[in-house]
Protein backbone atom coordinates (compact mmCIF):
# COMPACT_ATOMS: atom_id res chain seq x y z
CA UNK A 1 0.00 0.00 0.00
CA UNK A 2 2.89 2.17 0.61
CA UNK A 3 4.49 1.62 -3.06
CA UNK A 4 1.11 2.22 -4.27
CA UNK A 5 0.44 5.71 -2.09
CA UNK A 6 4.01 6.80 -3.19
CA UNK A 7 3.25 5.72 -7.26
CA UNK A 8 0.10 7.90 -7.04
CA UNK A 9 1.56 10.74 -5.00
CA UNK A 10 4.67 11.30 -7.42
CA UNK A 11 2.02 10.68 -10.39
CA UNK A 12 -0.23 13.59 -9.20
CA UNK A 13 -0.35 16.57 -11.87
CA UNK A 14 1.32 14.83 -14.85
CA UNK A 15 -0.14 14.42 -17.74
CA UNK A 16 -1.88 11.22 -18.24
CA UNK A 17 -1.07 9.71 -21.68
CA UNK A 18 -4.36 7.58 -21.83
CA UNK A 19 -6.75 10.11 -22.81
CA UNK A 20 -6.38 11.79 -25.99
CA UNK A 21 -5.28 15.21 -25.67
CA UNK A 22 -5.17 16.29 -29.68
CA UNK A 23 -8.03 18.43 -29.57
CA UNK A 24 -8.67 19.23 -26.00
CA UNK A 25 -5.99 20.13 -23.16
CA UNK A 26 -4.23 17.26 -21.26
CA UNK A 27 -5.94 15.75 -18.25
CA UNK A 28 -3.43 15.49 -15.17
CA UNK A 29 -3.28 12.67 -13.01
CA UNK A 30 -4.84 12.92 -9.52
CA UNK A 31 -6.47 10.63 -7.13
CA UNK A 32 -9.35 9.32 -6.94
CA UNK A 33 -11.27 10.56 -3.47
CA UNK A 34 -12.84 8.02 -1.78
CA UNK A 35 -16.61 6.60 -2.94
CA UNK A 36 -19.54 7.89 -0.97
CA UNK A 37 -22.48 5.55 0.51
CA UNK A 38 -25.63 5.31 -1.26
CA UNK A 39 -27.68 7.87 0.17
CA UNK A 40 -25.27 10.18 -0.65
CA UNK A 41 -25.12 9.19 -4.15
CA UNK A 42 -28.99 9.18 -5.16
CA UNK A 43 -29.39 12.42 -7.26
CA UNK A 44 -28.58 12.37 -10.97
CA UNK A 45 -31.04 9.47 -11.65
CA UNK A 46 -33.56 11.20 -9.80
CA UNK A 47 -33.33 13.93 -12.22
CA UNK A 48 -33.00 11.58 -15.14
CA UNK A 49 -35.79 9.85 -13.81
CA UNK A 50 -38.28 13.20 -13.58
CA UNK A 51 -37.39 13.92 -17.25
CA UNK A 52 -38.23 10.37 -18.23
CA UNK A 53 -41.78 9.98 -16.45
CA UNK A 54 -42.78 13.20 -18.30
CA UNK A 55 -42.16 12.19 -21.94
CA UNK A 56 -42.70 8.41 -22.56
CA UNK A 57 -44.12 7.11 -19.22
CA UNK A 58 -47.36 9.77 -19.18
CA UNK A 59 -47.49 10.58 -22.23
CA UNK A 60 -46.47 8.73 -25.42
CA UNK A 61 -46.62 5.01 -23.91
CA UNK A 62 -50.22 5.19 -22.52
CA UNK A 63 -51.30 6.58 -25.95
CA UNK A 64 -49.45 3.57 -28.10
CA UNK A 65 -51.57 1.20 -25.30
CA UNK A 66 -55.27 3.11 -26.49
CA UNK A 67 -54.34 2.29 -29.89
CA UNK A 68 -52.45 -1.22 -29.37
CA UNK A 69 -54.00 -2.30 -25.76
CA UNK A 70 -50.17 -4.14 -23.84
CA UNK A 71 -49.22 -5.75 -26.87
CA UNK A 72 -46.19 -3.55 -27.12
CA UNK A 73 -45.33 -3.13 -23.47
CA UNK A 74 -42.28 -5.81 -23.61
CA UNK A 75 -41.02 -2.99 -26.61
CA UNK A 76 -40.66 -0.03 -23.79
CA UNK A 77 -39.09 -2.96 -21.26
CA UNK A 78 -36.63 -3.54 -23.76
CA UNK A 79 -36.35 0.50 -24.27
CA UNK A 80 -35.40 1.44 -20.60
CA UNK A 81 -32.79 -1.43 -20.10
CA UNK A 82 -31.25 -0.57 -23.03
CA UNK A 83 -30.97 2.98 -22.00
CA UNK A 84 -29.93 1.62 -18.09
CA UNK A 85 -26.92 0.35 -20.18
CA UNK A 86 -26.64 3.43 -22.13
CA UNK A 87 -26.80 5.30 -18.83
CA UNK A 88 -23.66 3.60 -16.79
CA UNK A 89 -21.64 4.01 -20.14
CA UNK A 90 -22.05 7.99 -19.58
CA UNK A 91 -21.74 7.95 -16.40
CA UNK A 92 -18.21 5.30 -16.67
CA UNK A 93 -15.97 8.26 -18.53
CA UNK A 94 -17.39 10.94 -15.86
CA UNK A 95 -16.64 8.61 -12.83
CA UNK A 96 -12.64 8.11 -14.40
CA UNK A 97 -12.17 11.97 -15.51
CA UNK A 98 -14.56 14.08 -14.53
CA UNK A 99 -15.34 15.32 -17.59
CA UNK A 100 -18.96 15.20 -19.45
CA UNK A 101 -19.15 12.24 -22.52
CA UNK A 102 -19.58 14.87 -24.63
CA UNK A 103 -16.13 16.42 -24.03
CA UNK A 104 -15.01 12.64 -24.24
CA UNK A 105 -16.94 12.47 -27.76
CA UNK A 106 -14.93 16.06 -28.71
CA UNK A 107 -11.62 14.16 -27.61
CA UNK A 108 -12.67 11.52 -30.35
CA UNK A 109 -12.97 14.59 -32.91
CA UNK A 110 -13.48 18.14 -33.02
CA UNK A 111 -16.27 18.34 -35.07
CA UNK A 112 -18.53 16.55 -32.43
CA UNK A 113 -18.93 19.40 -30.10
CA UNK A 114 -20.88 21.91 -32.40
CA UNK A 115 -23.06 18.60 -33.51
CA UNK A 116 -23.75 17.80 -30.47
CA UNK A 117 -24.80 21.08 -29.74
CA UNK A 118 -27.27 20.88 -32.60
CA UNK A 119 -28.36 17.21 -31.48
CA UNK A 120 -29.04 18.83 -27.75
CA UNK A 121 -30.67 22.01 -28.97
CA UNK A 122 -32.59 21.13 -32.15
CA UNK A 123 -35.22 17.98 -30.27
CA UNK A 124 -35.59 19.65 -27.23
CA UNK A 125 -36.30 22.98 -28.29
CA UNK A 126 -39.90 22.46 -28.99
CA UNK A 127 -41.89 23.21 -25.69
CA UNK A 128 -43.86 19.92 -25.59
CA UNK A 129 -43.33 19.52 -21.93
CA UNK A 130 -44.54 22.86 -20.83
CA UNK A 131 -47.40 22.75 -22.94
CA UNK A 132 -48.85 19.56 -21.97
CA UNK A 133 -48.35 20.60 -18.46
CA UNK A 134 -50.31 23.43 -19.23
CA UNK A 135 -52.89 21.42 -20.91
CA UNK A 136 -53.21 19.21 -18.14
CA UNK A 137 -53.65 22.29 -16.20
CA UNK A 138 -56.39 23.73 -17.70
CA UNK A 139 -58.64 19.93 -17.54
CA UNK A 140 -57.88 19.93 -13.88
CA UNK A 141 -59.42 23.63 -13.53
CA UNK A 142 -62.04 23.91 -15.78
CA UNK A 143 -59.68 26.47 -17.74
CA UNK A 144 -60.64 27.61 -21.21
CA UNK A 145 -58.10 26.21 -23.94
CA UNK A 146 -56.75 29.67 -24.65
CA UNK A 147 -55.41 29.76 -21.18
CA UNK A 148 -52.74 27.01 -22.47
CA UNK A 149 -50.33 29.56 -24.51
CA UNK A 150 -49.84 32.21 -21.65
CA UNK A 151 -50.17 29.41 -18.61
CA UNK A 152 -46.89 27.94 -20.46
CA UNK A 153 -45.03 30.74 -21.14
CA UNK A 154 -45.55 31.55 -17.48
CA UNK A 155 -44.09 28.86 -16.74
CA UNK A 156 -41.33 28.37 -18.86
CA UNK A 157 -40.28 32.10 -17.32
CA UNK A 158 -40.77 30.79 -13.99
CA UNK A 159 -38.29 28.09 -14.32
CA UNK A 160 -35.75 30.22 -15.64
CA UNK A 161 -36.04 32.46 -13.07
CA UNK A 162 -35.64 29.66 -10.64
CA UNK A 163 -32.82 28.77 -12.10
CA UNK A 164 -31.16 31.70 -12.42
CA UNK A 165 -31.25 32.61 -8.69
CA UNK A 166 -29.81 29.27 -7.70
CA UNK A 167 -27.01 29.68 -5.76
CA UNK A 168 -25.72 26.60 -6.56
CA UNK A 169 -28.23 24.79 -9.61
CA UNK A 170 -28.00 21.26 -9.70
CA UNK A 171 -29.02 21.16 -5.33
CA UNK A 172 -31.80 23.38 -6.29
CA UNK A 173 -32.45 21.49 -9.68
CA UNK A 174 -32.07 17.88 -7.45
CA UNK A 175 -34.32 19.45 -4.48
CA UNK A 176 -37.27 20.12 -6.49
CA UNK A 177 -37.20 17.08 -8.37
CA UNK A 178 -37.00 14.81 -5.36
CA UNK A 179 -40.63 16.70 -4.25
CA UNK A 180 -42.17 16.38 -7.93
CA UNK A 181 -40.94 12.52 -7.97
CA UNK A 182 -42.18 11.90 -4.59
CA UNK A 183 -45.64 13.53 -5.95
CA UNK A 184 -46.04 11.32 -8.44
CA UNK A 185 -44.93 8.44 -6.61
CA UNK A 186 -48.00 8.93 -4.22
CA UNK A 187 -49.86 8.63 -7.45
CA UNK A 188 -48.55 5.96 -8.80
CA UNK A 189 -49.33 3.81 -4.84
CA UNK A 190 -53.00 4.98 -5.73
CA UNK A 191 -53.14 3.32 -8.92
CA UNK A 192 -51.61 -0.17 -7.27
CA UNK A 193 -54.21 -0.09 -4.50
CA UNK A 194 -57.16 1.86 -6.13
CA UNK A 195 -57.42 1.88 -9.47
CA UNK A 196 -56.19 -1.10 -11.35
CA UNK A 197 -58.03 -4.02 -11.23
CA UNK A 198 -57.69 -7.85 -11.68
CA UNK A 199 -57.95 -7.55 -15.44
CA UNK A 200 -55.38 -4.88 -15.75
CA UNK A 201 -52.90 -6.84 -14.51
CA UNK A 202 -53.76 -9.93 -16.75
CA UNK A 203 -53.45 -7.58 -19.60
CA UNK A 204 -49.67 -6.59 -18.45
CA UNK A 205 -48.84 -10.31 -18.21
CA UNK A 206 -50.42 -11.07 -21.78
CA UNK A 207 -48.22 -8.46 -22.99
CA UNK A 208 -45.19 -10.04 -22.15
CA UNK A 209 -46.56 -13.28 -23.05
CA UNK A 210 -49.74 -14.24 -25.17
CA UNK A 211 -49.68 -10.79 -27.23
CA UNK A 212 -46.39 -11.09 -28.61
CA UNK A 213 -47.50 -12.92 -31.70
CA UNK A 214 -49.73 -9.92 -32.51
CA UNK A 215 -46.96 -7.46 -33.00
CA UNK A 216 -46.81 -6.44 -36.81
CA UNK A 217 -50.69 -5.72 -36.34
CA UNK A 218 -50.41 -3.66 -33.21
CA UNK A 219 -47.34 -1.71 -34.93
CA UNK A 220 -48.80 -1.66 -38.12
CA UNK A 221 -51.28 0.63 -36.34
CA UNK A 222 -48.61 3.60 -35.26
CA UNK A 223 -46.82 5.83 -37.62
CA UNK A 224 -43.32 5.60 -37.45
CA UNK A 225 -42.32 8.57 -36.16
CA UNK A 226 -44.37 8.11 -32.83
CA UNK A 227 -43.32 4.74 -32.53
CA UNK A 228 -39.62 5.30 -32.59
CA UNK A 229 -40.35 8.59 -30.32
CA UNK A 230 -41.84 5.91 -27.68
CA UNK A 231 -38.91 3.86 -27.49
CA UNK A 232 -36.66 6.42 -27.60
CA UNK A 233 -38.42 7.81 -24.84
CA UNK A 234 -38.95 4.65 -22.87
CA UNK A 235 -36.51 6.12 -20.10
CA UNK A 236 -35.33 9.49 -21.00
CA UNK A 237 -34.00 9.93 -24.11
CA UNK A 238 -31.48 11.75 -26.78
CA UNK A 239 -29.49 14.34 -25.16
CA UNK A 240 -30.92 14.16 -22.05
CA UNK A 241 -29.33 10.77 -20.93
CA UNK A 242 -26.34 12.30 -21.94
CA UNK A 243 -27.43 14.87 -19.48
CA UNK A 244 -26.36 12.18 -16.47
CA UNK A 245 -22.42 13.11 -16.87
CA UNK A 246 -23.34 16.63 -16.13
CA UNK A 247 -25.17 16.25 -13.22
CA UNK A 248 -22.54 13.22 -11.89
CA UNK A 249 -20.34 16.10 -12.31
CA UNK A 250 -22.09 18.51 -10.29
CA UNK A 251 -22.65 15.93 -7.41
CA UNK A 252 -19.42 15.69 -7.21
CA UNK A 253 -19.47 11.93 -8.16
CA UNK A 254 -16.06 9.95 -8.96
CA UNK A 255 -13.46 12.18 -10.15
CA UNK A 256 -16.57 15.35 -10.66
CA UNK A 257 -15.00 16.16 -7.16
CA UNK A 258 -12.36 17.73 -8.58
CA UNK A 259 -14.10 20.19 -10.90
CA UNK A 260 -16.07 23.19 -10.60
CA UNK A 261 -20.01 23.15 -10.10
CA UNK A 262 -22.81 25.54 -11.98
CA UNK A 263 -23.75 28.53 -9.72
CA UNK A 264 -25.44 31.61 -10.16
CA UNK A 265 -23.90 34.65 -11.65
CA UNK A 266 -26.42 36.61 -9.00
CA UNK A 267 -26.04 34.70 -6.08
CA UNK A 268 -23.37 32.22 -6.72
CA UNK A 269 -19.58 32.55 -6.67
CA UNK A 270 -18.33 31.86 -10.09
CA UNK A 271 -15.07 30.21 -11.86
CA UNK A 272 -13.83 31.03 -15.31
CA UNK A 273 -12.62 27.33 -15.33
CA UNK A 274 -13.15 25.40 -17.98
CA UNK A 275 -13.91 21.64 -17.26
CA UNK A 276 -10.81 19.75 -18.09
CA UNK A 277 -10.80 16.80 -16.16
CA UNK A 278 -8.04 14.79 -14.36
CA UNK A 279 -7.45 10.57 -14.49
CA UNK A 280 -6.21 8.27 -12.17
CA UNK A 281 -3.55 6.25 -11.54
CA UNK A 282 -3.76 2.62 -11.87
CA UNK A 283 -2.22 1.35 -8.88
CA UNK A 284 -4.26 -0.15 -5.66
CA UNK A 285 -6.00 2.55 -3.31
CA UNK A 286 -7.73 4.16 -6.71
CA UNK A 287 -8.67 0.45 -8.03
CA UNK A 288 -10.23 -0.09 -5.02
CA UNK A 289 -11.93 3.22 -4.73
CA UNK A 290 -13.13 2.87 -8.66
CA UNK A 291 -14.73 -0.48 -7.72
CA UNK A 292 -16.57 1.22 -4.78
CA UNK A 293 -17.64 4.42 -6.91
CA UNK A 294 -18.61 2.21 -9.64
CA UNK A 295 -21.08 -0.12 -7.47
CA UNK A 296 -23.05 2.00 -5.62
CA UNK A 297 -23.41 4.45 -8.96
CA UNK A 298 -24.58 1.60 -10.98
CA UNK A 299 -26.90 0.60 -7.68
CA UNK A 300 -28.12 3.77 -7.68
CA UNK A 301 -28.72 3.77 -12.20
CA UNK A 302 -30.51 0.68 -11.39
CA UNK A 303 -32.74 0.95 -9.23
CA UNK A 304 -33.84 4.83 -9.53
CA UNK A 305 -34.07 4.64 -13.13
CA UNK A 306 -34.80 1.14 -14.22
CA UNK A 307 -36.73 -0.03 -11.49
CA UNK A 308 -38.83 3.08 -11.04
CA UNK A 309 -39.03 3.80 -14.56
CA UNK A 310 -40.18 0.81 -16.03
CA UNK A 311 -42.89 0.69 -13.05
CA UNK A 312 -44.41 3.83 -14.24
CA UNK A 313 -44.55 3.09 -17.52
CA UNK A 314 -46.34 -0.09 -17.01
CA UNK A 315 -48.64 1.81 -14.23
CA UNK A 316 -49.46 4.70 -16.72
CA UNK A 317 -50.07 1.93 -20.11
CA UNK A 318 -52.46 -0.08 -17.53
CA UNK A 319 -54.25 3.04 -16.17
CA UNK A 320 -54.80 4.42 -20.26
CA UNK A 321 -55.65 0.64 -20.94
CA UNK A 322 -58.19 0.01 -18.18
CA UNK A 323 -59.99 3.62 -18.23
CA UNK A 324 -59.82 4.57 -21.89
CA UNK A 325 -59.59 1.15 -24.08
CA UNK A 326 -58.13 0.54 -27.46
CA UNK A 327 -59.24 1.91 -30.58
CA UNK A 328 -60.12 5.36 -28.95
CA UNK A 329 -59.95 8.10 -32.14
CA UNK A 330 -59.11 11.04 -29.10
CA UNK A 331 -56.39 13.26 -30.98
CA UNK A 332 -53.20 14.34 -29.71
CA UNK A 333 -53.45 15.57 -26.27
CA UNK A 334 -56.87 14.78 -25.89
CA UNK A 335 -56.76 10.98 -24.40
CA UNK A 336 -54.85 12.38 -21.47
CA UNK A 337 -58.48 14.73 -21.19
CA UNK A 338 -60.93 11.30 -21.89
CA UNK A 339 -58.99 9.67 -19.50
CA UNK A 340 -59.44 11.80 -17.15
CA UNK A 341 -63.01 12.27 -17.58
CA UNK A 342 -63.26 8.35 -17.71
CA UNK A 343 -61.63 8.34 -13.77
CA UNK A 344 -64.03 11.15 -12.77
CA UNK A 345 -67.31 8.42 -14.17
CA UNK A 346 -65.81 5.42 -13.18
CA UNK A 347 -63.56 6.07 -9.95
CA UNK A 348 -65.14 9.11 -8.13
CA UNK A 349 -64.98 12.96 -8.95
CA UNK A 350 -61.64 13.89 -7.78
CA UNK A 351 -59.77 11.21 -9.51
CA UNK A 352 -59.73 12.60 -12.34
CA UNK A 353 -58.72 16.00 -11.20
CA UNK A 354 -56.25 14.09 -8.85
CA UNK A 355 -54.68 12.52 -12.36
CA UNK A 356 -54.53 15.78 -14.61
CA UNK A 357 -52.83 17.07 -12.07
CA UNK A 358 -50.10 14.38 -11.63
CA UNK A 359 -49.82 15.44 -15.62
CA UNK A 360 -49.01 18.80 -14.48
CA UNK A 361 -46.41 17.68 -11.89
CA UNK A 362 -45.24 15.25 -14.15
CA UNK A 363 -44.55 17.55 -17.40
CA UNK A 364 -43.61 20.53 -15.16
CA UNK A 365 -40.76 18.54 -13.91
CA UNK A 366 -39.61 17.20 -17.27
CA UNK A 367 -39.58 20.79 -18.74
CA UNK A 368 -37.16 21.68 -15.67
CA UNK A 369 -35.08 18.90 -16.74
CA UNK A 370 -35.09 19.75 -20.62
CA UNK A 371 -34.10 23.41 -19.84
CA UNK A 372 -31.06 22.21 -17.03
CA UNK A 373 -29.91 19.61 -19.79
CA UNK A 374 -30.20 21.42 -22.51
CA UNK A 375 -28.46 24.73 -20.91
CA UNK A 376 -25.59 22.00 -19.09
CA UNK A 377 -24.70 20.62 -22.58
CA UNK A 378 -24.69 23.61 -24.24
CA UNK A 379 -22.45 25.43 -22.14
CA UNK A 380 -19.94 22.67 -20.95
CA UNK A 381 -19.35 22.58 -24.75
CA UNK A 382 -18.87 26.00 -25.82
CA UNK A 383 -16.33 26.38 -22.46
CA UNK A 384 -14.29 23.55 -22.98
CA UNK A 385 -14.01 24.17 -26.42
CA UNK A 386 -14.06 27.63 -27.87
CA UNK A 387 -13.93 29.78 -24.85
CA UNK A 388 -11.38 28.27 -22.48
CA UNK A 389 -9.74 31.18 -21.86
CA UNK A 390 -12.13 33.65 -21.11
CA UNK A 391 -12.96 35.58 -18.42
CA UNK A 392 -15.83 37.30 -18.91
CA UNK A 393 -17.53 33.61 -19.93
CA UNK A 394 -17.96 31.31 -17.86
CA UNK A 395 -19.55 28.06 -18.34
CA UNK A 396 -22.09 29.66 -15.36
CA UNK A 397 -23.29 32.52 -17.66
CA UNK A 398 -23.06 30.49 -20.72
CA UNK A 399 -25.38 28.21 -19.11
CA UNK A 400 -28.25 30.92 -18.29
CA UNK A 401 -27.60 32.78 -21.21
CA UNK A 402 -28.77 28.98 -23.07
CA UNK A 403 -31.97 28.73 -20.61
CA UNK A 404 -32.98 32.19 -21.20
CA UNK A 405 -32.42 31.79 -25.16
CA UNK A 406 -34.40 28.03 -25.06
CA UNK A 407 -37.41 30.25 -22.67
CA UNK A 408 -37.88 33.07 -25.43
CA UNK A 409 -37.56 30.08 -28.18
CA UNK A 410 -40.23 27.89 -26.94
CA UNK A 411 -42.72 31.38 -26.44
CA UNK A 412 -41.99 32.19 -29.93
CA UNK A 413 -42.94 28.81 -30.92
CA UNK A 414 -46.28 29.23 -28.72
CA UNK A 415 -47.35 32.36 -30.00
CA UNK A 416 -46.78 31.23 -33.59
CA UNK A 417 -50.05 29.15 -33.02
CA UNK A 418 -47.67 25.79 -32.81
CA UNK A 419 -48.76 24.19 -29.17
CA UNK A 420 -49.98 20.77 -29.56
CA UNK A 421 -48.40 18.86 -26.97
CA UNK A 422 -48.15 15.28 -28.53
CA UNK A 423 -46.93 16.89 -31.98
CA UNK A 424 -44.08 18.55 -30.43
CA UNK A 425 -43.08 16.04 -28.36
CA UNK A 426 -43.25 13.33 -31.55
CA UNK A 427 -40.87 15.84 -33.55
CA UNK A 428 -38.57 15.44 -29.94
CA UNK A 429 -38.31 11.95 -29.87
CA UNK A 430 -38.15 10.93 -33.35
CA UNK A 431 -35.13 12.84 -33.67
CA UNK A 432 -33.98 11.84 -30.34
CA UNK A 433 -33.72 8.07 -31.83
CA UNK A 434 -31.39 9.31 -34.37
CA UNK A 435 -29.05 11.22 -31.50
CA UNK A 436 -29.01 7.58 -29.54
CA UNK A 437 -27.45 5.60 -32.36
CA UNK A 438 -24.56 8.35 -32.74
CA UNK A 439 -23.82 8.51 -29.52
CA UNK A 440 -24.29 4.21 -28.58
CA UNK A 441 -21.21 4.05 -31.36
CA UNK A 442 -19.29 6.99 -30.05
CA UNK A 443 -19.45 5.47 -26.32
CA UNK A 444 -17.64 2.38 -27.64
CA UNK A 445 -15.17 3.79 -28.88
CA UNK A 446 -14.58 6.62 -25.76
CA UNK A 447 -15.01 3.65 -23.01
CA UNK A 448 -13.27 1.04 -25.42
CA UNK A 449 -11.39 2.34 -26.98
CA UNK A 450 -9.57 5.22 -25.25
CA UNK A 451 -9.94 4.16 -21.37
CA UNK A 452 -7.88 1.51 -20.37
CA UNK A 453 -9.10 -2.02 -20.18
CA UNK A 454 -9.23 -2.51 -16.38
CA UNK A 455 -11.87 0.08 -16.24
CA UNK A 456 -13.40 0.70 -19.51
CA UNK A 457 -16.40 -1.10 -21.35
CA UNK A 458 -16.52 -4.90 -21.59
CA UNK A 459 -17.71 -8.40 -21.01
CA UNK A 460 -21.97 -7.93 -20.57
CA UNK A 461 -22.11 -4.38 -20.97
CA UNK A 462 -20.18 -4.34 -24.36
CA UNK A 463 -22.90 -6.55 -26.08
CA UNK A 464 -25.61 -4.36 -24.19
CA UNK A 465 -24.35 -1.29 -25.79
CA UNK A 466 -23.59 -3.07 -29.36
CA UNK A 467 -27.13 -4.07 -28.80
CA UNK A 468 -28.33 -0.55 -28.83
CA UNK A 469 -26.42 0.78 -31.33
CA UNK A 470 -28.31 -2.07 -33.55
CA UNK A 471 -31.65 -1.41 -31.94
CA UNK A 472 -31.83 2.41 -32.55
CA UNK A 473 -29.82 2.11 -36.01
CA UNK A 474 -31.83 0.15 -37.32
CA UNK A 475 -35.02 1.92 -35.97
CA UNK A 476 -33.18 5.37 -36.99
CA UNK A 477 -32.35 4.08 -40.82
CA UNK A 478 -36.26 2.59 -41.28
CA UNK A 479 -37.37 6.30 -40.25
CA UNK A 480 -35.34 8.10 -42.53
CA UNK A 481 -35.63 5.46 -45.26
CA UNK A 482 -39.74 5.82 -44.69
CA UNK A 483 -39.56 9.52 -44.31
CA UNK A 484 -37.20 9.96 -47.81
CA UNK A 485 -39.89 8.03 -49.95
CA UNK A 486 -42.79 10.21 -48.89
CA UNK A 487 -40.84 13.25 -50.56
CA UNK A 488 -41.49 11.43 -53.99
Amino acid sequence: MADSAASSSTSSGQAAPEIRSSHLPPVTYRDLPEPLPMKKVIGPSVLLLAGSIGSGEFVLWPYISTQTGLALVWLATIGILTQYFLNMEITRYTLATGETAVTGFTRLWKPWGALFIIMAVVPWMWPGWATGSSTALTYAFGLSPEAVVPITIASLVIIGIILTVSPVVYRTVEKIQFLLVALIVLFMLYMIFGLLKGESWSALVAGFTTEIPKIPESIGKLPTALLLGAIAFAGAGGVMNLAQSNWVRDKGLGMGAHLPKIVSPITGQETTQASIGFFFPQDEANMRRWRGWWRVADREQFVTFFVLGLIAIMLFMMLAYTYVGVGSTAQNFDFVRLLGENLIAQAGGWVGPAFWFTGVVVLLSTNLTVLDMIGRIVADIVKANWLRDSQAWTESRLYFLVVWLMVIFGSVILLSGVNQPLVLLVIASALNGLVMFVYSVLLILLNRGMLPRNIGLGGVRYAAVLWAVLFYGGFSIYLVVNQFGKLF
